[in-house]
């Protein structure tokens, strides 16, 4: 690739960032590292009326939690600025005129009455009004108007649209870098306007005039915007300037795989599809992220990435260097991708297993803390916690999982499982605990090696099940049937808390 890369993400501030933004958003940023080139966050705020006053701090918040952080953009500055449409408007009347004298466009000055009739007219004929080369020489337009009357009419202040002029009779051979080869007949297009009444370009416009000022080289975006591809093309071509290269990336779907992924379906089944929870200031809604409900965030950029994305191997766990290393935008499918919250799940999971101890530990102790409350010991030895995790993690998914699997490393029991204490605690399961306790008191050497062979030979000697003692071992160093191996539990807790409690299993079960 001999052109510098620029590429860009350029969301709408009219609410949180949606997963499927997230992906377009990660898909331009590992196109961009792949390729030494720039990534570009761009703020199209030029829907006043959507605007949404806390959106673009979150989309930043999120790039940066997401570990995708743009390049340039508002905060960051660049050579191409400013970067938010709203701060740009005096731009682009001008090159909406300039096509209005090149004749690709002209002004319409069709009331919302009149195209109303005409829509009307069209529905009550079983047709579809669409303004373009069958009706525009017609309607009320400076295609139809004299010079004269263009100039009176915006001298009057009377309410005008600027359209682009679709050409006639042309099959337009397009290419995307996902899809291949498109050919469009110009004849099925509408002539949408790119500039409003209210002094506002259209996405249309602005979008075209700022890619190419900001000399944008290749176009990543979603599939809902194949439909403007060839007003986009036919735009470039309008101005005289060379295009981008456009990629369209496949929807993510349903769970089912019917439909687009939204914020209903999270709702329903239990899950997030924002990267960072979101309270609607208006309403006062609070909406999941991924962040808040625990997932990582390497863990929730390789779920996503392979959304849409297959890196043709059998590797499945990248780290984002591994990610910028492998990526390839030819290995983007064009079918749209079913999104699996269980596999998510899978994602963490693999992610937390693999992280180290400590920086476990460092996640754990707000929940210890919050879990604990006044009885949280603030002189809580680091290695003692990260030991804890050690033995525990496997099992977990996310940080909180670990209190639920371990917390009686930090508190002993106040109850006993009812149904274990039923099937395991008979008559003289008290003597035993106790004789126990008083074999354990004395181990010399009170490694879990030595503890295990200890009481392995204990029971041996006493020529009895061994579920007879560690069950209810377990109960009493516990609470429940649960935890890793006795020996590890009962060297961590130390002697004299693994004595205590099966002595206070005792006195509590009869």
């Amino acid at each position: 690739m001999t052109k510098q890369v620029r590429v860009r993400f350029a969301p709408s501030p009219t609410g949180p960032l949606h997963i499927g933004g997230v992906r377009t958003a990660l898909f331009n940023y590992l196109f961009a590292k792949k390729h030494n080139g720039t990534f570009i966050l761009r703020i199209e705020d030029t829907d006043q009326n959507r605007y949404v006053a806390n959106a673009e701090q979150y989309i930043i918040d999120a790039l940066n939690w997401s570990r995708i952080p743009y390049d340039e953009g508002p905060g960051k500055g660049g050579g191409y600025g400013p970067y938010r449409q709203s701060e740009r408007k005096d731009l682009y009347k001008k090159y909406a005129e300039e096509l209005i004298l090149s004749g690709n466009a002209y002004y319409a000055f069709d009331t919302a009455e009149e195209l109303d009739f005409h829509r009307n007219n069209h529905q009550d004929k079983g047709k579809t009004f669409i303004y373009n080369w069958h009706n525009r020489e017609k309607l009320n337009n400076s295609l139809t108007l004299s010079p004269e009357e263009v100039q009176e009419k915006i001298n009057k202040e009377e309410k005008y649209v600027i359209r682009f002029k679709s050409p006639v009779d042309e099959i337009l051979e397009l290419n995307d870098m996902i899809r291949g080869e498109i050919k469009i007949d110009t004849n099925v297009l509408d002539d949408k306007v790119l500039f409003k009444s209210d002094g506002m370009p259209t996405y249309h416009l602005a979008n075209i005039v700022d890619d190419h000022l900001m000399e944008i080289s290749h176009v990543i975006r979603g599939e809902e915007w194949l439909p403007s591809l060839a007003l986009h093309v036919l735009l470039y071509r309008a101005f005289g300037w060379k295009a981008p290269e456009f990629a369209h990336l496949p929807l993510i779907l349903k769970p089912t795989g019917k439909g687009k992924l939204s914020k209903r379906d999270g709702d329903k089944l239990g899950f997030p599809v924002f990267p960072l929870e979101y309270t609607n200031e208006e309403t006062g809604e609070v909406a999941k992220g991924y962040r808040e409900d625990g997932y990582f965030s390497e863990a929730f950029i390789n779920m996503l990435v392979f959304l849409g994305w297959n890196p043709g191997t059998e590797q499945e766990l990248f780290n984002l260097e591994e990610l910028v290393e492998a990526f390839d935008i030819s290995k983007v499918g064009k079918s749209g991708a079913k999104f699996d919250a269980e596999k998510t799940k899978w994602f963490q999971h693999q992610y937390l297993i693999r992280t180290d101890d400590k920086e476990i530990a460092k996640l754990l102790i707000p929940v210890l803390q919050e879990r604990l409350g006044d009885s949280f010991d603030k002189d809580l030895d680091a290695d003692y916690i990260t030991k804890v995790v050690g033995l525990i993690k496997e099992r977990a998914t996310f940080v909180a999982d670990l209190w639920d699997l371990g917390n009686f490393f930090f508190t002993e029991p106040v109850s006993y499982d009812e149904k274990a204490v039923k099937k395991n605690w008979k008559d003289g399961t008290g003597d035993l605990m106790t004789e126990l306790s008083e074999v354990i008191e004395v181990i010399p050497d009170f490694t879990s090696e030595k503890i295990e062979k200890t009481i392995k030979d204990w029971i041996t000697s006493k020529e009895i099940g061994f579920g007879k003692v560690m069950q209810p071992l377990r109960l009493s160093l516990v609470g429940a049937l649960k935890g890793p191996q006795l020996s590890d539990i009962a060297f961590l807790i130390g002697r004299e808390e693994t004595v205590k409690r099966m002595r206070s299993a005792v006195e509590k079960l009869g």
